[in-house]
This record gives structure tokens, C-alpha cells and sequence, in this order.
């Protein structure tokens, strides 16, 4: 679960993915009528305040984690229901007739998707490969390594 020998480089996918979440479970407290509990609400999703509050607390608390690189696959897993109900429940209705913004159909729906995919995408690719070598779960399983070898080895 925390193993990881990627490359450094994976940092760059995790704060990038990571801030997105943070920045947005903080935006729906810090505009619960337009990005929290309203949005939920019009959306027609039942008990808005609490599924929005509990939304932006698994944004907040798993895209911390990311960032850091500890737990980053556990972690990976609650953003990616996030996100795929976020895609079902926004981005899906907007291939109906109207569209976003004047643009119909998929275009329009894939203009506005952009980030979501881009989230889903990076989810994926952290589960798939951990955190890489620059994270805290690297550090706990080199020390691991290091106990278990002494152990070993007095």
C-alpha cells in the first residue's frame, strides 16, 4: 500500500492533484451557496448540507494527504467517487440540448469537464504507481526497511 520507487517527479502529479481537491472542499465552505450545500441542493441531491459538508471534508483531508504523499492510495480512492459522481451528476446532464454556455452536446460538456478528467486521470495514475519517491509513505517504508534490516542483522 505505501511501496512506492517511482521517480521524484510524481510530486508534480500530487500537488497538482492534491490542490485541486484542497482548494475545492475549502471553496464549499467558504461559498456554501454557490459551491456547497446550494449547489448540492439544485442539483437535487437529498440532505445537500450534509453530503456537501461531508464532500468538502474528504476534499480537504484526502487532497492534504496527497500533497504530503502519505496514505496517497487510500487516499486516491474516496476522490475518485468524488470525482465520478462529480462527472455524473454535473458534466453527464450537460450533453442535453442547450449545453454550456451556447456550446451543445459533448463539446460543450467537454470544454467544461476538462479538470474533472484531468483529476480523474491523475486519481489513476497515483493509485496505480503510489506516491513516488519524495513522500512521507517513501519515508515510513525506508525506515521500515532500515528497523526490519537491523532487526535482522544485529
Amino acid at each position: 500500500m505505501l511501496g512506492t520507487d517511482e521517480p521524484a517527479a510524481v510530486i508534480c502529479i500530487r500537488v497538482a492533484v492534491g490542490l485541486v481537491f484542497l482548494s475545492e472542499g475549502i471553496q464549499k465552505f467558504l461559498y456554501p451557496d454557490t459551491l456547497g450545500p446550494g449547489r448540492f441542493d439544485k442539483l437535487g441531491i437529498p440532505a445537500p448540507t450534509f453530503f456537501a459538508n461531508l464532500d468538502g471534508v474528504v476534499e480537504i483531508a484526502c487532497g492534504a494527504l496527497i500533497i504530503l504523499g502519505l496514505l496517497t492510495r487510500l487516499a486516491a480512492v474516496p476522490l475518485l467517487i468524488d470525482i465520478s459522481g462529480a462527472i455524473v451528476l454535473t458534466k453527464l446532464r450537460e450533453l442535453r440540448p442547450g449545453g454550456f454556455h451556447g456550446v451543445e452536446g459533448f463539446w460543450g460538456m467537454a470544454h467544461d469537464a476538462r479538470t474533472d478528467f484531468a483529476m480523474l486521470l491523475g486519481l489513476i495514475f497515483l493509485l496505480w504507481v503510489g506516491s513516488g519517491r519524495w513522500s512521507l509513505d517513501a519515508v515510513i517504508m525506508r525506515r521500515a526497511q532500515l528497523t526490519r534490516s537491523k532487526a535482522m542483522n544485529p
